[in-house]
């Protein structure tokens, strides 16, 4: 854990405010859950909550049949980081953030396809130089979730009909699973 030097005093009602600069960093935005840890050292630890994260044995089992059925690398984010991955190096996405691109797609509820092998553009993950030929986000009880994405590859540089029909049924399965 790192220490940031930053204190805060707990107002009459027990409400702390977080920093701005540490919500940006973290991405935290209003309305975002935490989850609180403590431990036996009197430490409070806040972590943002992620529901896909705590299925994500579900989510990489969705990412494998993905795979084997399109052809394709697919890539589960929740709305920070990549949290499981099939048809790529695991060590070469794990925990990797959302890029910009990404989250603006999630925000604006929109979906990506690419029609034809032109459009090598649009970077799902931050740091890797992959782009992806779908991405579709996950919308659980009226909230965005995450997002699936198909990357492009030596097979794959154009989104099919068929890839089409199975983003949306990944991500809208996964966002019934969320949902209980």
């Amino acid at each position: 854990m790192k220490a940031t030097g930053i204190v805060r005093r707990i107002d009459d009602l027990g409400r702390v405010v977080i920093p701005k600069e540490i919500r940006r960093t973290m991405r935290i935005r209003e309305g975002d859950p935490l989850e609180i840890y403590t431990n036996s050292e009197g430490e409070v630890i806040f972590k943002k909550y992620s529901a896909i994260s705590e299925m994500s044995e579900n989510a990489v089992y969705v990412a494998e049949i993905m795979h084997k059925i399109a052809g394709c690398p697919v890539l589960i984010f929740d709305k920070d980081h990549v949290v499981a991955t099939a048809g790529v190096p695991k060590r070469e996405f794990a925990e990797r953030r959302v890029t910009s691109q990404l989250e603006e797609l999630m925000e604006s509820r929109g979906q990506y396809y690419c029609p034809n092998g032109s459009c090598n553009n649009f970077f799902p993950a931050e740091g890797v130089n992959r782009t992806a030929i779908a991405a579709v986000p996950m919308i659980t009880a009226g909230d965005v979730t995450g997002a699936v994405a198909f990357l492009s590859g030596e097979k794959c540089t154009e989104v099919t009909d068929l890839q089409k029909s199975l983003i949306n049924a990944a991500a809208q399965f996964l966002s019934r699973q969320i949902e209980g």
